[in-house]
């Protein structure tokens, strides 16, 4: 063999050389890829440094799970169509039509006539157009015989409807018992129900359902849409001589049971109950009818007893909350009447029971306020505190004008005062719906 032909024998082992090489290669890396391929499906997904060799996770960082996340659907957010109109209504209106809404007074302090008005004429419907009050109480004096009252009431229902487009509060005070301005009156020919703490003795919560369903059906039928019952206070005081026999008795639970029955039969008689006197005017000693009133008991205290009666009728969707004149120093911290407590009211009532419907004050012209804060204090002082409606402050035209100054120099926000007319709203659309 020549020295070409050795030197294209070598050129030829070379190459076939390299391709062995290449094949081999090829082949290894196959090998490992299947390799990596295996051990990947044989080892529990997410699992490595971060587990034990029983499976379980060690401490340390979590590490993704390489499973493929499934979406959550979102959930939707329901509306209330009602409280949508009544938002779209309150932003129509005029800063002083909604100041006028937060008040609840006397025909007398509407038309400026001392007492006695029996009839919702001309100087009513002038007075009216020019603040549409949100509701009207009637008293003993404004109530005649039933002829004259379903004339004043529907008169004044369409006045109201007139100037605003909404129905108005009629109210008045019917528990039963001693304090009954139409049972109480014998033109009308009603059987009057008794004592609430006959009811609650009987410990049959069908008797206050009974109550409740008479009183709002005779109410209904002269025209009113709001009583200012039941009583929640739970008379842990026996020596308690304003409360007495119009609360159901000193059982917490046995309240709390005959006051939602009691709501249940109003309201299926198309009449809105309201409970009172929020915190619980059962186990303190004086009238705050003619002066301060208090409570000594702790918020835990009253979460366990004076509440009960008030939770429940919330639980059960009542409409109106009415808060007293009773100071309670070992919750708020100080001696402010519940009226104008901010701790009580909004901390408390709303915050930590869950209340949204309407909280009204008690009767603003009682000793409890008049003794101590002019009427338009008292009046900025409520809003502020967290109540919507102001019952029969002493001076309306003052105490309605302090609320209006008050926005105007920043003291409230409107937006404050659009929370509580948009429920005031709410409540007057819901009328009549079941």
């Amino acid at each position: 063999m020549n020295q070409e032909e050795r030197r294209q024998r070598r050129q030829k082992d070379t190459k076939s050389a390299v391709i062995v090489c290449v094949i081999v290669v090829l082949i290894l890396l196959v090998l490992v890829a299947g390799g990596v391929f295996l051990v990947g499906r044989l080892l529990p997904k997410g699992g490595g440094q971060n587990e034990g060799t029983d499976g379980t996770e060690l401490p340390g960082e979590n590490v993704a799970a390489t499973e493929e996340v499934t979406e959550q659907p979102q959930t939707e957010v329901q509306t209330d169509p009602v409280e949508e109109q009544a938002a779209q209504l309150v932003s129509q209106m005029t800063l002083e039509d909604k100041i006028a809404q937060m008040f609840v007074i006397t025909p007398n302090a509407l038309t400026g006539y001392a007492s006695g008005v029996t009839a919702a004429g001309d100087t009513t419907k002038e007075a009216y157009q020019s603040r549409p009050v949100g509701g009207i109480v009637y008293m003993a004096d404004n109530l005649t015989d039933p002829e004259q009252t379903t004339t004043m009431l529907s008169n004044m229902q369409e006045i109201a409807r007139e100037r605003t487009g909404l129905p108005v509060f009629l109210c008045v005070d019917e528990e039963g018992g001693s304090v009954a301005r139409i049972a109480g009156n014998d033109a009308f020919g009603v059987t009057d129900v008794g004592n609430m703490s006959d009811i609650g003795a009987s410990g049959d919560v069908q008797n206050a359902y009974n109550a409740g369903s008479t009183i709002g059906s005779y109410l209904a039928a002269l025209g009113f849409n709001v009583d200012f019952a039941p009583v929640a206070d739970v008379l842990t005081n026996p020596d308690n001589q304003v409360i007495g026999q119009r609360s159901f008795g000193s059982d917490a639970q046995t309240v709390a049971g005959m006051v939602t029955s009691e709501l249940q039969g109003l309201s299926a008689a198309g009449v809105y109950g309201m409970v009172k006197h929020f915190p619980g005017h059962g186990g303190t000693s004086g009238d705050s009818h003619d002066g301060a009133v208090s409570t000594d008991k702790t918020l835990e205290e009253l979460m366990a007893e004076e509440l009960v009666p008030f939770q429940s009728a919330i639980d059960g969707g009542v409409n109106f909350v009415m808060v007293g004149h009773i100071s309670a120093p070992n919750v708020t911290g100080d001696n402010a009447p519940a009226t104008l407590s901010k701790v009580l009211i909004t901390d408390v009532l709303r915050g930590q029971m869950g209340y949204n419907g309407i909280v009204i004050t008690d009767a603003m012209n009682m000793e409890a306020i008049t003794g101590f804060y002019n009427s338009d204090k008292a009046a900025v002082l409520a809003v502020t505190a967290g109540a919507d409606m102001i019952l029969m402050p002493a001076d309306y035209n003052t105490a309605y004008t302090g609320i209006l100054n008050a926005v105007n120099d920043g003291t409230i926000t409107e937006e404050r005062i659009n929370e509580s007319v948009t429920r005031i709203v709410k409540a007057k659309l819901a009328m009549g719906q079941p």
